[in-house]
Formats: structure tokens, C-alpha cells, sequence
């Protein structure tokens, strides 16, 4: 395979939402530390994290939501970041992940991303004229030796690289509550994988673990097959 094998990993609620609501001023990570029957055992998900690939795929955009843009600078860690973003990370944003990874990649389409003012030996910039994922996913491979990613950005772009097939698996902690909301971000969002023609083989998944945790908590470990 030309590309690195990929695991989609995120926390979500019982109704599949990944987010506490529609405005970007709600957040899993801000808020069920709040919330009385879900914060009992969270850290549960982030030791988990901890557990998953040294390549790590996000995006700008969840990262400017919570709170990226102005971090102190955090100390150096193991893991690689490949952010896709063209407006969400300011300067700031930029130079926090350069002092956070080992090595950091952006993938954008913006020529004048504050990306490019930044001088930093472990900082790439994949400038496309649009967005290929399975271009940029390629390049990390061929270029900067990756051979596993943990993918975890928003419903869109989720349900982008699940569309064009560039999901290996699917791995979820669910947390004990139910959020609702149309308009909440969901593991999935954009497009319906369906239409109303034809269901096509696009989405199926083989279950490979169900660990039930403390607290109500449930982790799921799927292959995609579809």
C-alpha cells in the first residue's frame, strides 16, 4: 500500500456526536470534564491516547477550537502531527506544534498560510492547489517514512477520507451520555454515504474488540470492510 495505514480514533458520545453541541464554543474536551457521570472516567479515553500510532492526523480547525492559538509552548513529544488547515491556526498556532512534535506537517491550500513565515527544522508544508488527501497521505509515507496514522479531525473531514476509502479502521471510546442535536457534529458528517438509488458497499465494518471499561465507559475496535 502506497499510503499508511489508518485508524480513525475518537471519543463520542452514546449517539455518536463528537462534539457538546453546533457552536465551536462547545467541546468533548472542555466539557465532559464537567459533566458529573462522564468525567468519572474520561481519563480513561486519553490513556488510551497514549497508546495510539506516533503519527497523528487532525485538523486546524479543531485544534484552533480548542485553544491552540494561544498555548504556552508545550514541551516536546514523540508523536508527529499532520494538520490540514488553510485559515483556523494563526502564527502562534504554528510555532505551538513545531515545539510539540517531532516532526510537524501542514497540508493546506492556502499559498499564504502563517505557516510560511515560520523557520523550524522539523516544520513541512505540503501545498496543494486542492485538497488530495490520498495525495498527502502518500507524500507522508514516501517522504517522511509513515507507516501508521491515528486520524482524529472533524465529522468532515472524517467522512471525506471514509468516502475515498482511506479509512483501515475505526477505533471509539464511548462515553456513558447522549448529546442530540441535528446540527451537532457527528463520527461521520457531510454527505450521507447513501443514496436513495442505490446502497452502495461503502461503511461496513468487522468488529474486532468490545472492551467494556469503568465508569460505563465502552471502547470499540472495528476493520473497515466496505
Amino acid at each position: 500500500m502506497d499510503r499508511p495505514i489508518t485508524t480513525l480514533f475518537m471519543l463520542t458520545s452514546v449517539d455518536g456526536k463528537i462534539s457538546t453541541g453546533a457552536s465551536d464554543n462547545l467541546d468533548v474536551d472542555k466539557d465532559f470534564p464537567t459533566i458529573t457521570g462522564v468525567k468519572e472516567g474520561l481519563h480513561q479515553y486519553y490513556e488510551i491516547e497514549q497508546t495510539t500510532d506516533l503519527w497523528s492526523l487532525g485538523s486546524g480547525r479543531t485544534q484552533a477550537k480548542i485553544g491552540a492559538n494561544s498555548r504556552p509552548m508545550p514541551s516536546k513529544s514523540p508523536v508527529s502531527f499532520v494538520l490540514i488547515d488553510n485559515k483556523n491556526l494563526n502564527e502562534q498556532g504554528v510555532r505551538y506544534f513545531t515545539a510539540l512534535s517531532d516532526k510537524f506537517v501542514l497540508v493546506t491550500t492556502n499559498e499564504n498560510h502563517p505557516a510560511f513565515s515560520v523557520e523550524a527544522d522539523n516544520l513541512h508544508i505540503i501545498l496543494q492547489s486542492e485538497l488530495d488527501l490520498a495525495g498527502a497521505l502518500t507524500e507522508l509515507k514516501t517522504k517522511f517514512g509513515c507507516e501508521r496514522i491515528t486520524v482524529q479531525t472533524g465529522g468532515t473531514l472524517n467522512g471525506k477520507m471514509l468516502r475515498e476509502k482511506l479509512l483501515d479502521y475505526v477505533d471509539v471510546v464511548v462515553a456513558p451520555v447522549l448529546v442530540g442535536g441535528k446540527d451537532t457534529p457527528t463520527l461521520i458528517d457531510g454527505k450521507s454515504l447513501y443514496d436513495s438509488c442505490e446502497l452502495k458497499d461503502l461503511g461496513v465494518l468487522e468488529l474486532i474488540e468490545c472492551v467494556p471499561l469503568e465508569n460505563s465507559y465502552l471502547r470499540l475496535r472495528y476493520k473497515v470492510i466496505g
